[in-house]
């Protein structure tokens, strides 16, 4: 006789106050589905993680009216202008700036991914799919033979003269979840697994192929958040940038040289830790962002602490969209809450490369191919 398969244990709920703060987002979307900055801009990047978090919060509909813009909006060549909107545009849904950004582009298979963890609905793929294979063969054209991707595409078609240290961090996630939504498709892509594998031995082991930007805590963590480093290459990385970055109480510097921590920054710090297991110290972190909290849930952007005021003083959705992440990778009331500890990398995903040849160490090797 056949046993049925037990359910898995129903998840927590979402708690009361990412709840809220899911809701803040919600409000501000606008009815094309675009959720914008404060002053009325949007960019893709930017978007798509505001609807992780609507949907992260069961918040369903804004979050599929979301990505419904991102298909609506998508250019020919599978890109998104780098602005849409604000201040400098026409209206609500011109293009103010028509370069595109390939993190920007790439992250909509982060987002496909995780609305694909949560809901498990087929159907949402299938509508996503098209999209997202566009959107990776665009980002692919700025590929270069050492692996890294140029950082843009100018309004005239030029690629960009440098790559992102976590532009790049994030487009392997991309890549990596982008994979994994190919091989739901049935249709499997090869090249997309050999670039990926390419990306990932130059963010481990080539850091003269990105322009340096170490002032910034982004390019601290990013490699480890988006899964280019694991295991003991992670957190080495961690330790040597934390007495750099991490103000006691307050949260993550922005930048090095400046006394201004933001919550975003401080929240991907905390899915950094997170992902290399250092959830203690990732909960202490998080308790940081309660002080810059408003009262209908969304967050202040950062805290210049010299100055004690909000700086700038906005509360942006992707702020708070960051907030609401974070919360989820620690308690994980969501289907989607292990997207940056659990990358998805197939079984048989080793570099073809030789780490020996080009000085890497074994664990950098073992940690570009997700097997630290």
């Amino acid at each position: 006789m056949r046993h049925a398969k037990p359910a898995p244990p129903p998840r927590p709920t979402p708690p009361a106050d990412s709840l809220e703060t899911a809701r803040s987002i919600a409000a501000a979307q606008r009815a094309d589905g675009a959720i914008p900055w404060p002053d009325g801009h949007v960019d893709p990047w930017d978007h798509v993680e505001c609807a992780m978090a609507l949907s992260a919060c069961g918040l369903a509909v804004p979050a599929r009216l979301a990505y419904k813009w991102l298909r609506d909006t998508q250019r020919q060549d599978g890109s998104w202008p780098r602005t849409t909107g604000g201040p400098e545009a026409a209206s609500a849904d011109a293009v103010a700036d028509h370069a595109a950004e390939s993190h920007h582009v790439a992250y909509v298979a982060v987002g496909a991914w995780h609305e694909y963890l949560v809901t498990g609905d087929r159907k949402f793929t299938e509508r996503m799919w098209p999209t997202v294979r566009a959107a990776i063969g665009w980002v692919l054209g700025l590929q270069a033979p050492r692996g890294e991707v140029a950082w843009e595409r100018n309004a005239a078609g030029e690629p960009g003269a440098f790559a992102l240290l976590s532009g790049c961090s994030s487009i392997l996630q991309g890549l990596r979840c982008a994979i994994s939504l190919a091989e739901l498709a049935g249709e499997p892509q090869p090249d997309w697994e050999l670039a990926a594998v390419q990306l990932g031995h130059a963010l481990a082991c080539h850091p003269e192929a990105f322009a340096d930007k170490s002032r910034f805590a982004m390019d601290w963590y990013y490699p480890v958040l988006a899964g280019a480093l694991r295991g003991a290459a992670a957190a080495e990385r961690l330790a040597r940038g934390w007495d750099t970055f991490v103000v006691p109480g307050l949260g993550v510097r922005c930048v090095s040289d400046q006394p201004w921590v933001t919550v975003a920054e401080t929240c991907e710090l905390v899915l950094a830790l997170d992902a290399c297991g250092q959830r203690e110290r990732a909960r202490e972190v998080f308790a940081a962002i309660g002080r810059l909290r408003h009262d209908d849930g969304s967050y202040w952007t950062g805290w210049q602490y010299v100055n004690e005021n909000h700086f700038p003083a906005e509360r942006s959705g992707w702020t708070s969209a960051a907030a609401v992440l974070a919360a989820d990778a620690l308690a994980g009331f969501s289907a989607g809450a292990a997207i940056f500890r659990a990358v998805p990398v197939p079984a048989d995903f080793r570099s073809p490369a030789d780490p020996a040849a080009c000085g890497c160490e074994p664990s950098a090797a073992d940690a570009l191919t997700g097997h630290g």
